[in-house]
Protein backbone atom coordinates (compact mmCIF):
# COMPACT_ATOMS: atom_id res chain seq x y z
CA UNK A 1 0.00 0.00 0.00
CA UNK A 2 1.28 3.57 -0.73
CA UNK A 3 -1.23 5.93 0.89
CA UNK A 4 -3.23 5.50 4.12
CA UNK A 5 -5.21 8.05 4.10
CA UNK A 6 -6.75 9.15 8.03
CA UNK A 7 -9.65 11.83 8.44
CA UNK A 8 -9.60 13.56 11.65
CA UNK A 9 -13.86 13.73 12.30
CA UNK A 10 -14.13 13.77 15.78
CA UNK A 11 -14.80 17.58 16.07
CA UNK A 12 -17.45 18.64 18.00
CA UNK A 13 -17.57 22.12 15.37
CA UNK A 14 -18.95 24.08 18.99
CA UNK A 15 -19.53 27.01 16.81
CA UNK A 16 -22.03 25.58 14.76
CA UNK A 17 -24.19 25.37 18.28
CA UNK A 18 -27.69 23.47 17.24
CA UNK A 19 -26.37 22.43 14.20
CA UNK A 20 -23.81 20.20 16.17
CA UNK A 21 -26.23 19.30 19.38
CA UNK A 22 -26.39 15.85 18.13
CA UNK A 23 -24.23 15.08 15.20
CA UNK A 24 -20.35 16.20 14.63
CA UNK A 25 -19.61 18.67 12.49
CA UNK A 26 -18.46 16.37 9.66
CA UNK A 27 -22.01 14.86 9.37
CA UNK A 28 -23.43 17.95 9.33
CA UNK A 29 -25.85 18.37 6.21
CA UNK A 30 -24.34 20.37 3.48
CA UNK A 31 -25.39 21.95 0.10
CA UNK A 32 -29.01 19.74 -0.18
CA UNK A 33 -27.79 16.18 -0.48
CA UNK A 34 -24.40 15.92 1.02
CA UNK A 35 -22.62 16.12 4.40
CA UNK A 36 -19.63 18.05 5.13
CA UNK A 37 -16.90 14.90 5.35
CA UNK A 38 -18.61 14.00 1.94
CA UNK A 39 -15.74 16.14 -0.20
CA UNK A 40 -12.71 14.90 2.12
CA UNK A 41 -13.58 11.30 1.56
CA UNK A 42 -14.85 11.90 -2.41
CA UNK A 43 -11.25 13.63 -2.54
CA UNK A 44 -9.50 10.74 -1.83
CA UNK A 45 -11.48 8.18 -4.18
CA UNK A 46 -10.97 10.64 -7.03
CA UNK A 47 -7.43 10.97 -6.03
CA UNK A 48 -7.28 7.37 -6.19
CA UNK A 49 -7.08 6.83 -2.37
CA UNK A 50 -8.89 4.07 -1.55
CA UNK A 51 -7.23 3.15 2.15
CA UNK A 52 -9.26 5.02 4.65
CA UNK A 53 -9.13 5.28 8.66
CA UNK A 54 -12.04 7.71 10.00
CA UNK A 55 -11.29 9.10 13.27
CA UNK A 56 -14.88 9.38 15.54
CA UNK A 57 -15.34 10.52 18.79
CA UNK A 58 -18.32 12.86 19.09
CA UNK A 59 -21.66 11.98 19.17
CA UNK A 60 -20.15 9.39 16.10
CA UNK A 61 -23.44 7.32 15.19
CA UNK A 62 -24.92 9.62 12.61
CA UNK A 63 -21.52 9.77 10.73
CA UNK A 64 -20.89 5.79 11.30
CA UNK A 65 -24.40 5.09 10.11
CA UNK A 66 -23.80 7.92 6.76
CA UNK A 67 -20.63 6.34 6.03
CA UNK A 68 -21.41 2.92 6.81
CA UNK A 69 -18.83 0.00 4.81
CA UNK A 70 -18.28 2.77 2.17
CA UNK A 71 -19.96 1.43 -0.70
CA UNK A 72 -21.15 5.27 -1.88
CA UNK A 73 -17.10 6.19 -2.22
CA UNK A 74 -16.78 2.35 -3.62
CA UNK A 75 -14.47 2.06 -0.69
CA UNK A 76 -16.27 -1.87 -0.59
CA UNK A 77 -13.66 -3.86 -2.39
CA UNK A 78 -11.50 -6.10 -1.89
CA UNK A 79 -8.49 -3.43 -2.53
CA UNK A 80 -10.29 -0.77 -0.42
CA UNK A 81 -11.65 -0.22 2.99
CA UNK A 82 -13.09 2.54 5.22
CA UNK A 83 -12.45 1.69 9.19
CA UNK A 84 -14.26 3.55 11.51
CA UNK A 85 -11.71 4.26 14.63
CA UNK A 86 -12.84 5.41 17.56
CA UNK A 87 -10.95 6.03 21.13
CA UNK A 88 -10.54 3.06 23.82
CA UNK A 89 -9.69 4.29 27.30
CA UNK A 90 -9.62 8.10 26.93
CA UNK A 91 -10.62 10.78 24.59
CA UNK A 92 -8.45 12.39 22.18
CA UNK A 93 -6.58 15.82 23.59
CA UNK A 94 -5.40 16.80 20.62
CA UNK A 95 -4.63 16.31 16.52
CA UNK A 96 -1.72 14.26 17.22
CA UNK A 97 -2.46 12.39 20.07
CA UNK A 98 -5.65 11.59 17.95
CA UNK A 99 -2.95 9.54 15.44
CA UNK A 100 -1.01 8.42 18.49
CA UNK A 101 -3.77 6.66 19.72
CA UNK A 102 -4.52 4.76 16.38
CA UNK A 103 -0.45 4.49 16.03
CA UNK A 104 -1.10 0.69 15.40
CA UNK A 105 -3.67 1.06 12.90
CA UNK A 106 -1.18 2.85 10.71
CA UNK A 107 1.68 0.41 11.94
CA UNK A 108 -0.64 -2.62 10.64
CA UNK A 109 -0.87 -1.39 7.30
CA UNK A 110 2.98 0.30 6.68
CA UNK A 111 2.13 2.53 4.00
CA UNK A 112 5.20 4.18 2.20
CA UNK A 113 3.14 7.76 3.15
CA UNK A 114 0.18 8.82 5.95
CA UNK A 115 -2.19 11.74 4.38
CA UNK A 116 -3.93 13.32 7.45
CA UNK A 117 -6.89 15.11 6.24
CA UNK A 118 -9.44 17.54 8.59
CA UNK A 119 -13.34 15.69 7.86
CA UNK A 120 -14.76 19.40 8.23
CA UNK A 121 -13.95 21.53 4.86
CA UNK A 122 -15.35 22.46 2.43
CA UNK A 123 -12.94 22.02 -0.79
CA UNK A 124 -12.02 19.81 -4.25
CA UNK A 125 -8.21 18.98 -3.94
CA UNK A 126 -6.15 16.10 -5.92
CA UNK A 127 -4.14 14.88 -3.09
CA UNK A 128 -1.85 12.82 -5.47
CA UNK A 129 -0.37 15.84 -6.65
CA UNK A 130 0.50 16.67 -3.86
CA UNK A 131 1.80 13.45 -2.80
CA UNK A 132 4.33 13.03 -6.18
CA UNK A 133 5.65 16.69 -4.65
CA UNK A 134 6.39 14.82 -1.40
CA UNK A 135 8.13 12.89 -3.35
CA UNK A 136 10.32 14.53 -5.39
CA UNK A 137 11.42 17.04 -2.43
CA UNK A 138 12.57 14.26 -0.45
CA UNK A 139 10.36 15.77 2.02
CA UNK A 140 9.20 13.97 5.74
CA UNK A 141 6.60 16.24 6.05
CA UNK A 142 4.53 18.33 3.48
CA UNK A 143 1.81 20.75 4.34
CA UNK A 144 -0.85 21.79 2.26
CA UNK A 145 -0.81 25.64 2.36
CA UNK A 146 -3.73 28.16 0.92
CA UNK A 147 -2.73 31.50 -0.15
CA UNK A 148 -4.55 34.02 1.38
CA UNK A 149 -4.52 37.87 1.51
CA UNK A 150 -2.06 39.45 4.10
CA UNK A 151 -4.29 40.52 6.38
CA UNK A 152 -6.03 37.49 6.78
CA UNK A 153 -3.34 35.81 7.56
CA UNK A 154 -3.04 36.48 11.10
CA UNK A 155 -6.77 33.99 11.64
CA UNK A 156 -3.92 30.87 10.31
CA UNK A 157 -1.04 28.79 11.20
CA UNK A 158 1.59 30.79 8.81
CA UNK A 159 4.33 28.97 7.03
CA UNK A 160 7.02 30.96 6.04
CA UNK A 161 9.28 28.69 3.07
CA UNK A 162 12.66 29.75 0.83
CA UNK A 163 12.17 29.92 -2.93
CA UNK A 164 11.81 26.07 -3.07
CA UNK A 165 9.18 26.09 -1.01
CA UNK A 166 11.38 24.84 2.04
CA UNK A 167 9.28 25.92 5.42
CA UNK A 168 11.63 27.37 7.41
CA UNK A 169 9.24 28.88 10.43
CA UNK A 170 5.74 27.90 11.77
CA UNK A 171 3.68 30.84 13.51
CA UNK A 172 0.45 29.96 15.10
CA UNK A 173 -1.87 33.25 14.16
CA UNK A 174 0.68 35.84 14.22
CA UNK A 175 -0.12 39.32 15.20
CA UNK A 176 1.63 40.75 12.06
CA UNK A 177 2.26 37.64 9.73
CA UNK A 178 5.24 38.01 7.11
CA UNK A 179 4.04 35.13 4.77
CA UNK A 180 0.15 34.65 3.33
CA UNK A 181 0.76 31.02 3.17
CA UNK A 182 -1.91 29.14 5.60
CA UNK A 183 -1.88 25.93 6.58
CA UNK A 184 -4.99 24.12 6.14
CA UNK A 185 -4.47 21.24 8.23
CA UNK A 186 -3.89 18.81 5.63
CA UNK A 187 -0.74 16.72 6.12
CA UNK A 188 1.46 14.15 3.72
CA UNK A 189 4.08 12.23 6.05
CA UNK A 190 6.53 9.52 5.11
CA UNK A 191 4.76 6.93 7.41
CA UNK A 192 8.36 6.12 9.79
CA UNK A 193 8.78 9.88 9.48
CA UNK A 194 5.63 10.46 11.32
CA UNK A 195 5.95 7.35 13.66
CA UNK A 196 9.36 8.53 14.96
CA UNK A 197 7.88 12.41 15.38
CA UNK A 198 4.70 11.18 17.90
CA UNK A 199 7.03 8.29 19.72
CA UNK A 200 9.47 11.59 20.57
CA UNK A 201 6.33 13.14 22.75
CA UNK A 202 5.86 10.45 25.24
CA UNK A 203 4.95 12.40 27.73
CA UNK A 204 2.58 15.48 26.23
CA UNK A 205 -0.65 14.60 26.80
CA UNK A 206 -2.56 16.99 24.41
CA UNK A 207 -0.20 16.39 21.57
CA UNK A 208 -1.09 18.37 18.50
CA UNK A 209 0.41 18.80 15.69
CA UNK A 210 0.55 22.79 14.95
CA UNK A 211 1.97 22.87 18.72
CA UNK A 212 4.26 20.33 18.62
CA UNK A 213 5.07 18.04 15.84
CA UNK A 214 5.38 20.50 12.87
CA UNK A 215 7.94 22.65 15.16
CA UNK A 216 10.01 19.80 15.81
CA UNK A 217 10.14 18.37 12.20
CA UNK A 218 10.98 21.75 11.03
CA UNK A 219 14.07 21.87 13.13
CA UNK A 220 15.13 18.30 12.42
CA UNK A 221 13.41 17.07 9.56
CA UNK A 222 13.00 18.44 5.72
CA UNK A 223 9.42 20.18 5.35
CA UNK A 224 7.59 21.28 2.87
CA UNK A 225 4.92 23.34 1.68
CA UNK A 226 1.88 22.58 -0.94
CA UNK A 227 0.32 25.52 -2.19
CA UNK A 228 -3.26 25.13 -2.95
CA UNK A 229 -4.95 28.23 -5.34
CA UNK A 230 -8.44 26.46 -5.39
CA UNK A 231 -11.92 26.62 -3.20
CA UNK A 232 -11.69 25.70 -0.35
CA UNK A 233 -14.07 26.81 2.84
CA UNK A 234 -13.99 26.15 6.37
CA UNK A 235 -17.53 26.40 7.37
CA UNK A 236 -17.41 26.22 11.01
CA UNK A 237 -19.46 29.49 11.91
CA UNK A 238 -23.12 29.99 11.17
CA UNK A 239 -22.75 32.68 9.19
CA UNK A 240 -20.35 30.57 6.59
CA UNK A 241 -22.31 27.99 6.72
CA UNK A 242 -25.03 29.49 5.56
CA UNK A 243 -22.98 31.55 2.76
CA UNK A 244 -21.54 28.65 1.74
CA UNK A 245 -24.25 26.84 1.05
CA UNK A 246 -25.64 29.83 -0.91
CA UNK A 247 -22.68 30.73 -2.68
CA UNK A 248 -23.45 27.34 -4.30
CA UNK A 249 -26.65 28.10 -5.50
CA UNK A 250 -25.28 30.70 -8.38
CA UNK A 251 -21.40 30.51 -10.16
CA UNK A 252 -19.07 29.07 -7.87
CA UNK A 253 -15.57 28.27 -7.73
CA UNK A 254 -16.55 24.85 -6.40
CA UNK A 255 -18.74 23.28 -9.32
CA UNK A 256 -20.56 20.22 -8.14
CA UNK A 257 -21.38 19.47 -12.08
CA UNK A 258 -17.92 18.39 -12.69
CA UNK A 259 -17.86 14.86 -14.23
CA UNK A 260 -14.62 14.33 -13.71
CA UNK A 261 -14.86 15.63 -10.01
CA UNK A 262 -18.04 14.08 -8.93
CA UNK A 263 -18.88 14.50 -5.04
CA UNK A 264 -20.36 10.99 -3.72
CA UNK A 265 -22.54 10.67 -0.60
CA UNK A 266 -24.81 8.04 0.48
CA UNK A 267 -28.09 9.28 -1.46
CA UNK A 268 -31.87 8.21 -0.14
CA UNK A 269 -34.00 6.88 -2.40
CA UNK A 270 -37.08 9.46 -2.56
CA UNK A 271 -39.28 10.47 -5.95
CA UNK A 272 -38.18 13.29 -8.22
CA UNK A 273 -38.83 16.99 -7.47
CA UNK A 274 -42.45 18.23 -7.70
CA UNK A 275 -43.08 21.74 -8.01
CA UNK A 276 -46.79 22.93 -8.41
CA UNK A 277 -48.48 25.20 -11.01
CA UNK A 278 -47.99 28.23 -8.50
CA UNK A 279 -44.71 27.62 -7.76
CA UNK A 280 -41.39 29.51 -8.15
CA UNK A 281 -37.95 28.96 -7.78
CA UNK A 282 -34.66 31.21 -8.92
CA UNK A 283 -31.25 30.40 -7.76
CA UNK A 284 -31.38 27.79 -5.76
CA UNK A 285 -30.54 24.06 -4.89
CA UNK A 286 -33.43 21.85 -4.58
CA UNK A 287 -32.88 18.26 -3.65
CA UNK A 288 -34.83 15.05 -4.39
CA UNK A 289 -38.25 14.50 -2.89
CA UNK A 290 -38.90 18.06 -2.35
CA UNK A 291 -42.82 19.07 -3.09
CA UNK A 292 -42.88 22.77 -4.01
CA UNK A 293 -46.00 24.53 -3.95
CA UNK A 294 -44.31 28.22 -3.14
CA UNK A 295 -41.24 30.58 -4.05
CA UNK A 296 -38.04 29.85 -3.04
CA UNK A 297 -35.40 32.17 -3.69
CA UNK A 298 -31.61 31.83 -3.32
CA UNK A 299 -32.13 28.80 -1.40
CA UNK A 300 -30.89 25.25 -0.34
CA UNK A 301 -33.57 22.78 0.32
CA UNK A 302 -32.60 19.30 1.19
CA UNK A 303 -34.11 16.01 0.41
CA UNK A 304 -37.96 15.64 1.27
CA UNK A 305 -38.88 19.67 2.21
CA UNK A 306 -42.58 19.92 1.53
CA UNK A 307 -43.44 24.05 0.67
CA UNK A 308 -46.71 24.87 1.14
CA UNK A 309 -48.50 27.15 -1.43
CA UNK A 310 -47.98 30.64 -1.10
CA UNK A 311 -45.20 30.61 1.08
CA UNK A 312 -41.69 32.63 0.29
CA UNK A 313 -38.34 31.59 1.45
CA UNK A 314 -35.09 33.55 0.58
CA UNK A 315 -31.46 33.14 1.54
CA UNK A 316 -32.49 30.12 3.93
CA UNK A 317 -30.86 26.48 4.39
CA UNK A 318 -33.59 24.03 4.88
CA UNK A 319 -32.22 20.39 6.21
CA UNK A 320 -34.23 17.08 5.04
CA UNK A 321 -37.78 16.68 5.71
CA UNK A 322 -38.79 19.66 7.19
CA UNK A 323 -42.36 21.01 6.28
CA UNK A 324 -43.32 24.23 5.56
CA UNK A 325 -47.20 25.57 5.97
CA UNK A 326 -49.06 27.47 3.74
CA UNK A 327 -48.74 31.79 3.28
CA UNK A 328 -45.47 31.47 5.42
CA UNK A 329 -42.32 33.82 4.99
CA UNK A 330 -38.75 32.60 6.20
CA UNK A 331 -35.97 35.13 5.87
CA UNK A 332 -31.89 33.96 6.41
CA UNK A 333 -32.93 30.95 8.48
CA UNK A 334 -31.40 27.62 9.01
CA UNK A 335 -34.00 25.03 9.43
CA UNK A 336 -32.99 21.83 11.02
CA UNK A 337 -33.82 18.14 10.22
CA UNK A 338 -37.80 17.15 10.44
CA UNK A 339 -39.29 20.23 11.98
CA UNK A 340 -42.58 21.71 11.34
CA UNK A 341 -43.03 25.40 10.45
CA UNK A 342 -47.10 26.12 10.71
CA UNK A 343 -49.67 28.05 8.59
CA UNK A 344 -48.97 31.86 8.24
CA UNK A 345 -45.50 31.83 10.45
CA UNK A 346 -43.48 34.54 9.68
CA UNK A 347 -39.00 34.07 10.32
CA UNK A 348 -36.56 36.70 9.89
CA UNK A 349 -38.25 39.90 10.17
CA UNK A 350 -38.11 43.31 11.30
CA UNK A 351 -35.78 46.26 12.12
CA UNK A 352 -34.06 44.60 15.12
CA UNK A 353 -31.01 43.12 14.76
CA UNK A 354 -29.81 42.69 18.56
CA UNK A 355 -27.44 40.04 18.77
CA UNK A 356 -28.39 37.14 20.35
CA UNK A 357 -28.35 37.38 24.25
CA UNK A 358 -26.25 34.10 25.00
CA UNK A 359 -23.99 33.66 22.21
CA UNK A 360 -23.59 36.91 20.69
CA UNK A 361 -20.75 35.78 18.84
CA UNK A 362 -22.69 33.07 17.13
CA UNK A 363 -25.78 35.10 15.90
CA UNK A 364 -25.42 39.00 15.44
CA UNK A 365 -25.84 39.36 11.44
CA UNK A 366 -29.63 38.33 11.55
CA UNK A 367 -29.58 34.77 11.17
CA UNK A 368 -31.79 32.53 12.61
CA UNK A 369 -31.32 28.63 13.68
CA UNK A 370 -34.27 26.04 14.11
CA UNK A 371 -32.89 22.70 15.43
CA UNK A 372 -34.44 19.40 14.59
CA UNK A 373 -38.16 17.99 15.74
CA UNK A 374 -39.83 20.72 16.56
CA UNK A 375 -43.79 21.95 15.96
CA UNK A 376 -43.82 25.47 15.78
CA UNK A 377 -47.61 27.00 15.77
CA UNK A 378 -49.67 28.76 13.33
CA UNK A 379 -49.01 32.79 12.95
CA UNK A 380 -45.61 32.63 14.88
CA UNK A 381 -43.50 35.80 14.02
CA UNK A 382 -39.71 35.19 14.91
CA UNK A 383 -37.81 38.26 14.41
CA UNK A 384 -33.74 38.03 14.60
CA UNK A 385 -30.67 36.14 15.77
CA UNK A 386 -33.12 33.70 17.24
CA UNK A 387 -31.89 30.74 18.43
CA UNK A 388 -34.13 27.53 18.90
CA UNK A 389 -33.02 24.26 20.56
CA UNK A 390 -33.83 20.72 18.87
CA UNK A 391 -35.72 18.16 20.57
CA UNK A 392 -35.11 13.86 20.41
CA UNK A 393 -38.86 13.72 20.18
CA UNK A 394 -41.60 16.02 18.36
CA UNK A 395 -42.23 19.10 20.38
CA UNK A 396 -44.32 21.99 20.08
CA UNK A 397 -43.13 25.31 20.89
CA UNK A 398 -46.32 27.26 22.47
CA UNK A 399 -44.62 30.49 21.84
CA UNK A 400 -46.56 33.07 19.26
CA UNK A 401 -43.35 35.94 19.17
CA UNK A 402 -40.10 35.67 20.27
CA UNK A 403 -37.97 38.96 19.90
CA UNK A 404 -34.26 39.45 18.15
CA UNK A 405 -31.54 37.99 20.58
CA UNK A 406 -33.48 35.30 22.18
CA UNK A 407 -32.83 31.65 22.22
CA UNK A 408 -35.81 29.23 23.35
CA UNK A 409 -34.01 25.50 24.81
Amino acid sequence: METLALILAGGRGSRLDILSERRSKPAVPFAGKFRIIDFALSNCCNSGIFQIGILTQYLPLSLNEHIGVGKPWDLDRRDSFVTLLQPNNSWYEGTADAIRKNLEFVKRYASKYVLILSGDHIYKMDYSKMIEQHKQTGADLTIAAKIVPLEEASRFGVLETDSNLKINKFVEKPAQPKSNKASMGIYVFSTQALIDAIEAHPDIVDLDFGTHIIPDMIENKNVYAYEFYDYWMDVGTYDSYLETNLELCGECALDLYDPSWKIYTKSEDLPPVRVGDKAEINNSLISNGCRIDGKIHHSVLSPGVVVGEGTVIKDSVILNDVKIGKNCYIEKTIIDKETVISNNSVIGTGKDFTPNKDKPKYLSSGLNVIGKKLILPEDLVVERNVRIFSSTNPKTINEKHIKSGETLK
